[in-house]
């Protein structure tokens, strides 16, 4: 069978299940002949994705979140309003997208919660006779028995357009999740395990004394190095896709920034003792897999992002915070008690899992 994927370009969640499904597909003979990538004018597409997929890359611009003047948290309404002003452009994408499917004429179009993706969905499906299918743990919020956090009811409307037009005249929705549960048939839902690369599968693991971080909005970089001036006895690692940012960055004793580097972050997520970042689910599940204690902090005004911390604590992967403080994650390291035996038996269903629902649903 042929794929095309197209793969939303906000953080690097939605990449590396790209990257990670590729090779699954491809491993049993299925060819995956382009990956689409939304790009906005803040975001570089990173290194490790263009080199990693092993087809050939196409970026558009697709709508993106609008952040605070620090780079921190999301402005909803100027979020809603720049992605309104901006519908022409957008639309005149859908067109650039269309090219690549008519090109490669797929069987699947595989969305890994791209907005645009659904709106060439609704308007193109019929005329180039794809079955449609979209990927992503935000596909979990349509299940009854997910655990949602109280009030914010305008952001979860909006969260639930989002999601709509996101999967717009889909044949499949497969909502990634850190546990089992069951399938909604008359939704077309299916609750599958993390895609998860094999690098993150075979790597071996060990504890060495300093804290990994990663932060999607580079704003909160920032928030990390005010905390580690008074903390500098705590040693850190973080990553971030500071646009234009120099390759290491040591803003004092102690800490360092590497920009985004897919194996250098694997690595060192394999040798930490405690793992922070906002609340981003694949890093969350990479950590999960690795037995390594997680603190999240939600990017604020991000709904779905709090949705995930409080999903990821259900499960077992650890603590969740509203701010930076490194501390609660160091004292909470002794107190974790792990659910990697647990979460590897499920992530390890996935290839099974998506090959018999994609091949044969």
């Amino acid at each position: 069978m042929k794929f095309v994927f197209i793969v939303q370009g906000e953080g690097r969640g939605h990449m590396t299940q790209a990257i990670a499904l590729r090779n699954m597909l491809s491993k049993h003979g299925h060819t995956v002949c382009a990956a689409l990538i939304g790009k906005s004018e803040r975001r570089e597409i990173p290194a490790f994705f263009i080199q990693k997929i092993q087809v050939p890359v196409i970026g558009f611009q697709s709508p993106n979140f609008v952040l605070d003047p620090q780079n921190k948290g999301l402005k909803l309404a100027d979020t809603l309003i720049s992605n309104i002003l901006n519908y022409q452009k957008y639309l005149r994408n859908l067109q650039d997208i269309d090219k690549v499917v008519a090109e490669h004429k797929p069987d699947v179009v595989i969305n890994f919660y791209d907005l645009l993706a659904g709106m060439y969905s609704f308007f193109y499906k019929r005329k180039r006779n794809f079955k449609y299918v979209c990927v992503g743990h935000q596909f979990l919020l349509e299940h009854p028995d997910f655990p949602f956090p109280s009030g914010h009811m305008m952001e979860r409307f909006l969260l639930n357009i989002n999601t709509s037009i996101s999967s717009a005249k889909a044949d499949l929705k497969l909502a990634l999740s850190f546990i089992g549960m069951q399938d909604l048939l008359h939704k077309k839902l299916f609750v599958v395990p993390p895609l998860l690369r094999q690098e993150v599968i075979d790597i071996k693991t060990k504890k060495e004394d300093f804290i990994l971080g990663y932060v999607v909005n580079d704003g909160y970089g920032e928030e990390i190095i005010d905390w580690h001036l008074k903390n500098m006895h705590i040693s850190m690692v973080c990553f971030w896709d500071r646009k234009g940012a120099e390759l290491e960055y040591r803003p004092h004793d102690n800490i360092v920034f590497h920009k985004l580097d897919d194996v250098k972050f694997l690595d060192h997520m394999s040798k930490c003792s405690g793992f922070v970042s906002s609340a981003g689910f694949e890093s969350i599940c990479e950590a999960m897999y690795m037995g390594k204690p997680v603190m999240m902090v939600p990017t604020a005004n991000h709904y779905e992002q709090l949705c995930n911390s409080i999903d990821a604590v259900k499960a077992g992967a650890g603590i969740r915070s509203d701010r930076f403080e490194m501390s609660l994650l160091v004292n909470y390291l002794l107190k974790h008690q792990s659910k990697e035996t647990e979460f590897q038996e499920w992530a390890n269903e996935a290839e099974n899992k998506f090959l018999k629902l994609l091949t044969t649903w």
